[in-house]
């Protein structure tokens, strides 16, 4: 089974506020399992969706 991780590690790892996290998560831009009323997120799944929204620039690089 993967390693779930907390909140407190998403931010740090996304470098961004907590805020952001729960705002994302109320309009399900990612996904979550609320676990003895904590959020836990699968690390895997949270690299997936970062690829998933990568963009390409115009001379074809990734940004």
């Amino acid at each position: 089974m993967n390693r779930l991780i907390d909140i407190d590690e998403l931010a740090a790892y996304l470098k961004l506020k907590k805020q952001t996290i729960y705002n994302w998560l109320h309009e399900r831009k990612i996904t979550g399992i609320k676990v003895g009323g904590v959020w836990r997120f699968d690390r895997k799944e949270i690299d997936a969706w970062l690829k998933s929204r990568r963009r390409v620039s115009r001379t074809g690089e990734k940004q």
